[in-house]
């Protein structure tokens, strides 16, 4: 049973239409992509004020539309996530028409996105190769499981499957336990970035020179360089991580403990955080042991220490220790669930969790995070209904009068 509009947690939220940010001002990318990974770097370079085009399937369009419950005005919420400030163009490209208009779009776009394997790309002649004669100055982005080249190029690929390629499910969870997934898709998250951060280096590049660029994200690779603080001991010392309920840190205290009502985080870093921490409890005779002056001997005590701490917040509820570490400014917080961070006041307060109009209805939004002159990103695109702006980017684009557009649409090419 679905919950009633006009109760769902983000009706409280602030209502924001800020101005949309500039920074990517007549850049135009055609995002083909769908599920997480490629829409999300759409969305990223959407947010920083590129014109974003989602060419999409005529029937069902993304994948992630289907991906639910839960839906919002009869749309999916996970599809919603990742496809703000763009604009929708059905288009069969498997078919030649299709493939004639989307070569059309490309002449005059900066950016194309995929997520299809090198043999898809070529078979449908959306491969570097087969476009660069269209565009010179095209910068063509691949988001894949397992990047173009290489014996695994062809794989499908999943966020969960990236992720147990990383070995961050190997590392992920309670000794006791089996591997686990990150919470949140991780892989797809970090390979989107990546692809958003490696379309601005490539438009500064070819401001610089005038040439485009061809870009190979690995969601295995983007993931995997994602465990580097573990991969790099154990290719420099031979010491193999495991699975440890994140209680392994190479920090000596930085972990979670229980409070008297609920857990928290607590992370000692350095010899004064140290220091700090047990003068706030009122144990400063502990600070000043010689066994413990380092890091590293702390590290050789970590079991005993653990122990003493563990007791020690289990005498005071969780408020009351935050508050006295936020004081002496020993690095600590508690536990959130997701809906107890869709309420953080300071979210709240910093307009990064907000709520935006939508053509049926008010969405809620999770913002950049990004500002730029004190400014982030505005709110005049919602995720877009599937093939809303189709009429509009072929008249706009291609200068398709009306009656070429309806035998498109007789055709069921768009």
């Amino acid at each position: 049973m679905s919950t009633p509009e006009s109760t769902l947690p983000f009706t409280g939220l602030p209502l924001r239409s800020a101005p949309a940010l500039d920074l990517l001002a007549g850049v135009k990318v055609l995002d083909l992509t769908s599920s997480v990974a490629g829409p999300y770097a759409g969305q990223l370079l959407a947010d920083m004020g590129a014109t974003v085009v989602k060419v999409e399937k005529p029937k069902g369009g993304d994948d992630a539309r289907a991906w639910g419950p839960p839906f919002l005005h009869g749309e999916s919420l996970w599809f919603m996530s990742v496809n703000r400030g763009k604009q929708s163009l059905t288009l069969d490209i498997a078919v030649p028409q299709g493939q004639e208009i989307l070569k059309q779009l490309v002449a005059q776009c900066d950016v194309v996105l995929l997520n299809l394997v090198a043999r898809a790309q070529r078979k449908l002649g959306l491969d570097a190769a087969s476009l660069r004669p269209l565009n010179p100055r095209l910068i063509h982005v691949s988001v894949s499981g397992f990047g173009l080249q290489g014996s695994r190029a062809d794989l499908p690929c999943y966020d969960l499957i990236a992720e147990g390629y990383s070995s961050v499910m190997d590392l992920t969870g309670e000794p006791e336990n089996g591997p686990q997934k990150v919470g949140t898709p991780a892989a797809d998250l970090l390979a989107g970035s990546d692809a958003a951060m490696a379309v601005l280096a490539a438009l500064l590049r070819r401001e610089r020179e005038g040439k485009g660029c061809d870009i190979d994200i690995s969601m295995v690779e983007s993931m995997s360089r994602f465990m580097t603080p573990k991969l790099m001991p154990y290719l420099g010392s031979g010491d193999l991580a495991r699975r440890a309920g994140g209680r392994d840190s190479v920090i000596a205290i930085y972990q979670v403990f229980e409070t008297a009502d609920g857990p928290m985080t607590l992370g000692l870093g350095n010899d004064a955080i140290w220091k700090r921490f047990w003068e706030a409890v009122g144990r400063p005779e502990v600070a000043a042991e010689p066994e413990f002056a380092s890091n590293a001997q702390r590290r050789a005590k970590r079991d005993d220490i653990v122990k003493v701490i563990a007791e020690l917040l289990q005498t005071q509820p969780r408020a009351h220790w935050l508050a006295l570490l936020a004081k002496a400014r020993v690095p600590a917080g508690p536990i959130q669930r997701v809906d107890e961070v869709a309420q953080d006041p300071a979210l709240h307060e910093s307009g990064f969790i907000y709520r935006a109009q939508g053509p049926r209805g008010d969405i809620p939004q999770v913002g950049l995070g990004i500002r730029f002159d004190g400014r982030t990103e505005g709110t005049n695109a919602p995720p877009p209904k599937l093939g809303a702006h189709t009429e509009q980017i072929l008249s706009a684009w291609l200068q398709c009068d009306a009656t070429r557009i309806e035998q498109l649409r007789a055709q069921q090419i768009i």
